[in-house]
């Protein structure tokens, strides 16, 4: 059902306020330089985890953790996130997500089964090319903000990683004004822990 690239069985810090397994997706078409999965970018690699297994898996923990966070990579890649979300739920799980909003179309489709959302907002929209690698992402996650912001159902929050080699004080201020203007209640910013090469 969905291309995985591994899952940690139980975290407390990935789902606030929850006990969760977290499913990490593999893929992901942009490429920050702080990146702390490098190796779920790629798409043309095999899964490392069966579906099956995952729900084997889930199916004896019900009772004891409270959610499935769906991560990555970037989850919304996967083509039949919508319908691995439902069949989680079913369970009694609850549902989180970890994205960087790249494609708000289906970020729409799976907000409806979702609980809470961490979303990357990575820089002012003007400034993700910097951050990306891709020129007009800013557009997508502006876009992917709006929707999260109108589905009031879901709880949240906004992160932003610190690289100071690529955003500078002033950036960080016009992002946090911007965000406030949004109506954005909680926005974190992460200290950038660059991966060993």
């Amino acid at each position: 059902m969905l291309q995985l690239g591994g899952m940690v069985p139980l975290t407390s810090i990935d789902f606030p306020g929850h006990l969760a397994a977290v499913l990490f997706c593999q893929g992901c078409p942009w490429h920050c330089s702080y990146c702390h999965n490098p190796h779920l970018l790629r798409t043309d690699v095999p899964s490392t985890l069966e579906w099956a297994e995952v729900m084997r898996f889930l199916r004896e923990r019900v009772g004891f953790l409270d959610g499935v966070v769906f991560s990555g990579g970037e989850p919304l890649l996967q083509p039949r996130l919508p319908e691995a979300m439902q069949v989680v739920k079913a369970l009694g799980f609850k549902i989180a997500l970890h994205t960087a909003g790249i494609m708000p179309a289906r970020l729409a489709k799976v907000l409806p089964y979702v609980d809470w959302v961490g979303l990357d907002i990575k820089a002012p929209f003007h400034a993700y090319k910097k951050v990306t690698g891709l020129a007009g992402s800013g557009f997508k996650a502006e876009e992917s903000l709006d929707l999260l912001l109108a589905a009031k159902h879901v709880d949240y929050e906004i992160r932003t990683t610190v690289d100071p080699s690529l955003l500078m004080t002033e950036d960080i201020k016009q992002l946090t004004t911007l965000l406030a203007k949004r109506g954005v209640k909680r926005h974190v910013l992460q200290t950038c822990r660059k991966p060993i090469p």
